[in-house]
């Protein structure tokens, strides 16, 4: 059985969304692999916590995810209940109807029913009809994948029921996909009749939101908190990036709050082309709430030296 979602988060099924989304940053700031390179168990963790935040931190799909629980990505079909019965109509049983054992007991035999639907002339004398291989039907499945495995591409493990069999494969994770992705593995779907090649497994992606950056096409942002002192006289901070644990980034003097600081190529691949995005620092100016008195003289006095009105010819006075 699948590990229940608000275990994994750590919270109770009445939860508000809010307290959802602080319980999973708090689980994947503490097991990013940045934080815990190597650690496979703290790797797991941060697969599984990104897997429950994309079901419950969507309102639609965790309604769904309490009323049917794993089942829940079925809710759609059959009028809404995943475990089959929708619309109040008869059923049938395909079994009964074809006949259990092919000619015997008068049962139908399925390829006379469905005659030459698939290609396979009559023989001389009436003789069974004749089909080639056929590729197998193909195979779907989701995975959640860290948003650095975005970036820099890598492999996923998903498990999938083929065969009448459970796998867990390896899905090759291009780098520079996003959220809403197909991903084709070739040959991974169920067998195909008459011996013929195997479906494909088409595996669409989520790309679980990181605890700082942000993503908007093939750039990502990260916001960067600084003093007055530092945006007033200029700095040097170090910033992560999504390929490097951090770089030096020059803030100039003057520098105000909503500013962007670009670092070139830092940003998502684009699959077509490879170029990269860019990444953008965005300031944000921090202003303490408690100043000591003589603190509060000295920008009395700076405001005095250095007057200024920022919202001059902003609007009509």
């Amino acid at each position: 059985m699948a590990e229940d979602y608000y275990n994994v988060l750590g919270v109770a099924r009445s939860a508000s969304q809010e307290e959802i989304r602080k319980a999973y940053k708090k689980i994947a700031r503490e097991n990013h692999p940045d934080s815990k390179p190597g650690d496979k168990a703290a790797s797991e963790r941060f697969k599984q916590a990104a897997e429950a935040y994309e079901v419950l931190g969507d309102s639609e799909k965790r309604q769904k995810y309490d009323q049917f629980g794993s089942a829940w990505k079925h809710a759609d079909q059959l009028g809404g209940n995943p475990f089959g019965g929708g619309g109040g109509g008869a059923q049938v049983d395909l079994g009964e109807f074809l006949g259990r054992g092919g000619r015997g007991g008068g049962g139908v035999d399925l390829g006379d029913l469905l005659g030459g639907m698939f290609g396979g002339g009559m023989g001389g004398g009436g003789g069974r009809r004749s089909y080639g291989p056929r590729k197998g039907p193909d195979l779907e499945a989701s995975i959640s994948i860290p948003f650095q495995m975005a970036a820099t591409g890598g492999s996923y493990d998903v498990s999938v029921h083929r065969a009448g069999t459970t796998e867990r494969l390896a899905v090759p994770v291009p780098a520079g996909v996003d959220t809403g992705a197909k991903l084709r593995v070739a040959g991974k779907g169920e067998p195909g009749p008459s011996g013929g090649p195997a479906g494909d497994l088409l595996v669409t992606v989520n790309v679980a939101p990181h605890p700082f950056f942000r993503r908007t096409g093939n750039d990502v942002y990260l916001d960067l908190p600084l003093t007055i002192s530092e945006a007033v006289l200029g700095t040097k901070v170090e910033v992560p990036t999504l390929r490097e644990k951090s770089v030096t980034l020059p803030v100039p003097p003057g520098t105000s709050s909503g500013a962007k600081l670009r670092i070139k190529d830092a940003g998502f691949p684009d699959r077509k082309s490879g170029q990269n995005g860019h990444q953008y620092v965005v300031v944000k100016v921090v202003v303490p709430k408690d100043v000591p008195d003589e603190a509060a003289d000295l920008l009395r006095q700076f405001a005095e030296q250095v007057p200024q009105n920022p919202r001059q010819g902003i609007w009509p006075d």
